[in-house]
């Protein structure tokens, strides 16, 4: 049968199609596999620890199937969540990715060095839009309404929880993100000496009704349910 897709709240078994997502988008939205030996490492910096810290504002776009083929992830609280990743994410992972001694020479390691940084994160220009957000899909999803589907249903997560504005960061050579972004609603966010980065903010207000939290979530879900029964 023909399966539909939809956005739903992320759950546990998601989280290896997590880490896919954002290795397959994280070379300027295109596939990050040929750049870095451990394929963790961009997970462990832009998709996991969101959805290890903040997972009721983790939603996932479900082919139909079960399988996530795309995210929208992100925190309500910037200075917070730097503080949780340092004291609670950064142990979980340094192991496996050590911090490098002396300036990055290699992209890895200037990669690494960002998970060794999070306070990056907070910059003073950034204070108006404390809530910061990812979001990624697999592309053969793109195109198709569904970012605007998973970023109505994390502004409205947002907007329910007290959370007035949030922000995001992009590679400024990015231009179908940037047009993506635009088209939402979103605007620059002047910040100085940003480097290849953009930085773009809206309300988490006006919105359009989300389909997860209400019948078409629903909906979506008990087509899932039907079509494994038959």
């Amino acid at each position: 049968m023909n399966r539909t897709a939809f956005v739903r709240p992320y759950r546990s078994a998601d989280q290896e199609a997590l880490a896919e997502i954002c290795v397959r988008t994280a070379d300027n939205g295109g596939d990050s596999t040929h750049l870095y030996p451990d394929p963790g490492l961009m997970p462990a910096l832009f998709a996991e620890p969101y959805a290890h810290l903040g997972p009721e504002l983790t939603f996932v776009l479900d082919d139909g199937s079960g399988r996530a083929v795309g995210y929208v992830l992100g925190t309500a609280d910037t200075k917070r969540f730097v503080d949780d990743f340092r004291e609670i994410w950064l142990p979980r992972v340094t192991d496996r990715f050590p911090e490098p001694e002396g300036e990055p020479e290699t992209l890895t390691e200037a990669m690494t060095t960002l998970l060794y940084r999070p306070e990056r994160m907070v910059l003073p220009e950034l204070e108006d839009h404390p809530a910061h957000l990812h979001i990624d899909l697999l592309p053969p999803w793109q195109r198709k309404g569904h970012g605007r589907e998973l970023m109505g249903a994390f502004l409205d997560a947002l907007h329910q929880k007290g959370v007035q504005a949030v922000h995001l960061s992009m590679l400024t050579a990015n231009t179908p993100a940037r047009a993506f972004y635009d088209r939402l609603g979103f605007h620059v966010i002047d910040v100085p000496d940003p480097g290849p980065l953009t930085y773009l903010g809206r309300s988490t207000g006006g919105v359009e009704p989300v389909s997860w939290a209400g019948s078409g979530w629903r909906a979506g879900e008990s087509a899932q349910a039907a079509g494994s029964e038959g």
